[in-house]
């Protein structure tokens, strides 16, 4: 199966001795072969590149630094911040010290992270200067803080010292890391990752999709999250490829970034190639009606090119556009993360660029299914990698049914929650992802649906309703809370938040409804203040009857209707 990766046996013995690699030895293995070539570059707030063996060096030195503050071999660490050096650093030195790493959403509130950090019983973290303040430090806990900036104390670069010789070792089937999917307060998942996982997913995925040390990754969403985790970061640095940190997540920037680290693999997720693609398309209709006009025209010539012969001629036919968009040097754009618009994905191809999509889920490490560049279809998430089986539970007459995944890349479970657990992993190994769809008869996967809880925004960030609930158990204005997902436009694939209330029987009595309106408007705007923006409501119902509830007094969703 791993035929591909021959190259690794020749440092079988010498930098791993297991049947895979781990997360680090995958570095180590790249840092033998090219140790002189770029590997980590940002380009703010000035120029720093790393080589290979100045990477290695600085994450010796930050696992020598965690080892002399008492990290021990599956001691947990938590690691927190906007894409940088510093943050990919800090991530490999961690599991060179022995750790596993909790990485945490930046976004998170300085509460919720506190929560996790109490809740994994993690005595250190690694954090940006924005949250570095206000992250405290448990009472009567031998806490400590590292920062990854230069403008707070114990910067982490500063702080080290000489170097460990070698890592600790670590096996495969150890832990890795601990991501946090939903449920910041109460009974969070983190999902439970090993080494085997990672770099299972890692390889099995490059068989669908080849990638070369001559490509450059660019880094733009969050390294926390488990796609830009796996798809950017750890599969970069398994082929010897260079990273280039984005440090705004604003489209004129990133083109400026895209330019001068000429970036060929650019991952992203729908709202991101959006906002690209309509600053392209705005551009040529500034060029008038009969230009844009031809335009359209040779991008429908390009894909039926494209598409009937293989030939791609859409690079050269729209040099100029691609250039002025600083997309000339992209080789692939991978979209992942939540649904994508098939315009979107047509348009990309049609430009020249080998645009593909794939489908996974943190609880599969997560990259389950990747469409080939060479065989792509626009309307299915991907072919299921090699050594990963899926199978359609109770599909339906036309074929439709809940998504099982089962395989090396599965989680181990999560963290401190059986219960949680044994709803999604059954004992036959397949996890049960609550996602609906069909395969054809290549082992394409096509999604058609997914678990009526979920709600999928544009940035593919997961919302659970519950969390949003919970926020509103107090809310003495309110007899219920109902939260779910809706389209703004009939045309959207993303979904908004709607929030829908039955009224107290005071508010019932003594107000209009658009008093009782007008009241649930000030309490959503609080909360939203208090939220992440992916989780802002931005829609209210107020029902004029009480939903339907369970004897748990839970409202029966599926009896809500839209």
């Amino acid at each position: 199966m791993y035929s591909t990766f021959a190259y690794l046996e020749q440092f079988r013995g010498k930098v791993f001795t297991g049947k895979l690699p781990t997360v680090l030895e995958l570095f180590l293995v790249s840092e033998a072969r090219f140790p002189n070539k770029n590997c980590f570059t940002s380009f703010y707030p000035e120029t720093t590149i790393l080589s290979f063996t100045e990477a290695k060096k600085k994450i010796f030195a930050v696992a020598k630094t965690l080892m002399d503050n008492g990290v021990k071999k599956g001691d947990f660490v938590a690691l927190t911040g906007k894409n940088s050096i510093e943050w990919a650093v800090s991530y490999l030195g961690i599991i060179a010290a022995g750790g596993v790493v909790i990485p945490l959403d930046y976004q998170f509130l300085e509460t919720e992270m506190e929560n996790l950090i109490a809740f994994t019983d993690t005595r250190i973290i690694i954090i940006d200067e924005e949250k570095y303040d206000g992250v405290g430090i448990t009472p009567g806990k031998d806490f400590v803080k590292f920062s990854l900036s230069k403008a707070k104390p114990n910067y982490i670069f500063d702080v080290i010292g000489e170097p460990v010789d070698k890592p600790v070792l670590v096996s495969p089937d150890d832990l890795a890391a601990i991501l946090f999917t939903s449920g910041t307060t109460g009974n969070p998942k983190g999902v439970m990752l090993t080494h085997s996982n990672f770099v299972n997913d890692c390889l099995l995925a490059q068989m669908n999709l080849n990638i070369f040390h001559t490509d450059v990754f660019y880094a733009i969403l969050p390294l926390h999250h488990s796609y830009s985790m796996l798809a950017v970061f750890i599969e970069s640095i398994s082929v010897g490829a260079e990273i280039v940190f984005g440090s705004k997540l604003v489209v004129t920037q990133m083109l400026a970034d895209l330019k001068q680290g000429k970036v060929t693999m650019f991952l992203g997720v729908p709202m991101l190639f959006n906002r690209v693609l309509k600053g392209i398309l705005k551009g040529v209709r500034a060029k008038g009606v009969i230009v844009y006009g031809i335009i359209r025209y040779l991008l429908f010539v390009s894909g039926i090119v494209k598409k009937l012969f293989g030939i791609n001629i859409g690079k050269k036919l729209f040099k100029s556009v691609l250039d002025k968009a600083s997309l000339s040097t992209i080789r692939i754009c991978i979209s992942g993360g939540g649904p994508l618009n098939p315009s979107t994905f047509k348009i990309y191809n049609q430009l020249g660029i080998n645009f593909v999509q794939g489908y996974g889920l943190t609880e599969t490490s997560p990259i389950a299914a990747l469409n080939p560049v060479e065989h792509f279809k626009i309307k299915s998430v991907g072919k299921i990698i090699p050594g990963v089986e899926v199978k359609i539970v109770e599909p339906d007459s036309v074929g439709r049914g809940e998504i099982a995944i089962k395989g090396p890349i599965v989680m181990q479970g999560y963290y401190r929650n059986p219960e949680a657990t044994k709803e999604v992993l059954k004992e036959d190994g397949f996890l049960y992802t609550g996602d609906v769809g069909y395969l054809d008869s290549e082992n394409y996967l096509y999604l058609t649906g997914r678990k009526k809880s979920l709600i999928v925004t544009g940035g593919g960030k997961n919302v659970f309703p519950e969390e949003i609930e919970d926020k509103f158990q107090l809310c003495d204005e309110a007899e219920q809370v109902f939260v779910r997902g809706y389209l703004k436009n009939k045309n959207d694939v993303a979904e908004e938040i709607e929030i829908m209330f039955y009224p107290s029987e005071e508010l019932r009595n003594n107000c209009t409804k658009e008093e009782i309106y007008a009241k649930m408007e000030k309490i959503v705007s609080e909360v939203n203040k208090q939220s992440p923006q992916y989780m802002w409501i931005t829609k209210i119902g107020i029902l004029d009857a009480p939903l339907e509830m369970t004897s748990t007094k839970k409202v029966k969703r599926h009896k809500v209707a839209k």
